[in-house]
């Protein structure tokens, strides 16, 4: 495609709306209105002959002749950008970080971390919420960084894997204690022997989350909080379980990879967050499966118990995500690299 022709500001504007995945995120960024993005994008087009955008419901996806053009061009608009952007005032100080990510690990883990970089000068302004929503708000310029917990799709973002988080399946020491009683354990066993079946096609039916485990039942062990052997999740008939949200995602992950089987049961307490869960699971509330970051302390003191150590745990790897391109603001970088290294050691 020849592109030595091609109005700068028209393809500057491309290069936004490729990068943001939308006309309006585009004109947020850039300080114009929606219809001048939308009027550029046209003529655009017609100088180069060919659909650049897929118009959809929600935003915009790049062609094939988009992403050989946004190949070609970035890299020198940003370097442009980067010469003719203003210089910063003498002593100025620099826009504050727009980091956004899941609430529990940026509170008790990425702003902990971030603590000399604040005392050293930088500002943070932090938003918390789930994945979706916060990705499609860095694609509008509303954040700078997210942590995300899937990696994005498309070539508008730019992800790098910064932490894994191994999931735990945990209870208070009163529940632990409850399920090691052989009492407790047999008749656990023999109900939901009665009531667990697979159909022919090897699903479960009306109750098989709660079935034993082929191969009969096994119980925590007291020692330290590390059972041995195997578990028979039908021991926790039950208990109560503790989650964040009604569709009990963390914990039916859990079922699937540690027990190979759907987890079908109801939620006794649902709080929107994991904090929450943690607080009402230690104090006896029931049973949870939580991120071991969130409840390493209180495994360690015994407040909390592991029910089951499986040698391959459930692993959810989170991601720094941020636009590609030159950032007006140095502190972006500085954060960015800052919690890359720090990372390392959570």
């Amino acid at each position: 495609m020849e592109t030595a022709s091609l109005d700068l500001n028209l393809l500057r504007t491309f290069l936004a709306v490729y990068r943001s995945g939308s006309f309006t995120g585009a004109a947020r960024l850039l300080g114009l209105s929606q219809p001048t993005v939308t009027t550029q994008m046209r003529a655009l087009e017609r100088q180069t002959g060919r659909e650049l955008f897929e118009r959809l419901p929600r935003g915009v996806t790049p062609t094939p002749v988009a992403d050989e053009l946004a190949a070609r061009v970035a890299a020198p608009l940003d370097e442009l950008a980067a010469v003719a952007g203003p210089a910063p005032a003498a002593g100025s100080r620099a826009e504050p970080v727009h980091l956004a990510g899941p609430a529990e690990l940026l509170c008790t883990t990425v702003l902990p971390a971030l603590a000399p970089l604040v005392a050293d000068g930088v500002r943070l302004r932090v938003a918390t919420g789930l994945t979706d929503p916060l990705l499609e708000e860095l694609r509008a310029g509303r954040h700078d960084l997210v942590i995300a917990t899937t990696r994005p799709r498309g070539r508008t973002l730019h992800a790098v894997p910064l932490t894994d988080e191994e999931f735990v399946l945990v209870a208070a020491p009163v529940w632990a204690d409850r399920l090691r009683d052989p009492r407790h354990a047999r008749g656990t066993g023999a109900r939901d022997t009665g009531e667990a079946h697979l159909d022919a096609g090897g699903t479960e039916g009306g109750g098989a989350d709660e079935g034993p485990e082929a191969g009969g039942s096994a119980v925590p062990e007291p020692a330290d909080g590390h059972p041995g052997g195997s578990f028979d999740p039908a021991l926790l008939h039950d208990v109560p379980l503790v989650t964040y949200a009604e569709d009990l995602p963390i914990a039916r992950r859990y079922w699937r990879h540690v027990f190979g089987r759907r987890l079908s049961r109801t939620a006794a307490v649902t709080v929107p967050d994991l904090r929450g869960v943690l607080a009402a699971v230690a104090a006896g509330a029931g049973f949870a499966v939580l991120p071991r970051y969130l409840c390493q302390d209180l495994l360690e003191s015994g407040a909390l118990v592991a029910l089951l150590e499986p040698e391959d745990p459930p692993i959810n790897t989170g991601f720094l995500v941020q636009r590609p391109g030159v950032f007006d603001n140095p502190d972006v970088t500085r954060v960015r690299t800052f919690l890359l290294r720090a990372a390392r050691g959570w």
